[in-house]
């Protein structure tokens, strides 16, 4: 039987989610915790990896096993002897061709900054900060070129292990709320630290330091160096992974304070 899961978690209390020899990672207390509960190891295939201090609220992730469990179950069960910085949300029995990363056709993100003079602790770990004020509509109009099929190596970890560079950015929202800016991107995937290295071109933007027309300019360079430093990963949230509609993939609860802001009509780039 496949089963997949819904896996929501604090990135802050991990060392990203891949596998580690350390086991300080999202996945290894997933598989501590399935192994604990299924009395048998269980190996999970991820929708998409996220970097140290990056959170998870719609992560799905798949594995195989013999074992009959109710999908409450397998939720109680496994919730049991996970850390409070993880969470599994849902639990349902898929089809063998089911794949949480291949049967991906689209990721959305979300990024969270504040922008205030000053630090709030309340909001550490949380979100991205920045202690000055932001030019919101440049940095909405420099989105625009980015959209469609480019080559964002510009926007590229120099350790990805992606194919290709070339992606299809769908939509970026950007929406300003009280001392927030928030930030929707979505896309058929993404490279490594593509989000984050975009949102060093934004803040730049928005501080001022460079035109909106800079991000067509990083863009069609298409190298590392054009670009701006990679922001901040505590603001970023892998928020929702998008199946074909077959498999019937529960959609993402959103449970932070400020989810609740894309649940209504956002200015699309």
């Amino acid at each position: 039987m496949r089963v997949a899961l819904g896996i929501q978690y604090d990135g802050s209390a991990f060392c990203g989610w891949q596998s580690q020899p350390h086991g300080k990672t999202v996945q290894d207390a997933l598989e501590r915790a399935l192994a604990e509960f299924a009395q048998t190891p269980l190996q999970t295939v991820v929708a998409g990896r996220t970097d140290t201090g990056v959170h998870g609220l719609g992560q799905v992730v798949h594995f195989d096993t013999e074992l009959d469990r109710a999908e409450f179950s397998w939720v109680r069960g496994t919730n049991a002897f996970l850390p409070d910085t993880v969470a599994v949300q849902w639990a349902k029995p898929m089809p063998d061709d089911f794949h949480a990363r291949f049967a991906a056709f689209e990721r959305t993100y979300y990024y969270v900054l504040y922008v205030n003079p000053v630090r709030s602790p309340m909001l550490s770990k949380r979100t991205g900060w920045v202690h000055t004020p932001l030019d919101v509509a440049a940095m909405r109009e420099s989105a625009a070129c980015l959209i469609g099929e480019h080559d964002f190596s510009s926007f590229r970890a120099a350790d990805c292990q992606s194919k290709t560079p070339v992606k299809h950015l769908y939509r970026i929202d950007v929406r300003e709320h009280d001392d927030f800016v928030h930030f929707r991107f979505r896309a058929n995937a993404f490279l490594h630290h593509m989000v984050r290295n975009l949102m060093g071109c934004f803040v730049a933007i928005g501080r001022g330091r460079h035109p909106s027309s800079w991000m067509a300019d990083v863009l069609a360079a298409c190298d590392r160096r054009a670009a701006a430093p990679t922001f901040m990963p505590e603001g970023l949230y892998l928020a929702e992974v998008g199946y074909p509609e077959h498999f019937a993939v529960p959609p993402h609860i959103g449970s932070m304070p400020w989810s609740a802001i894309w649940t209504e009509t956002s200015e699309t780039q």
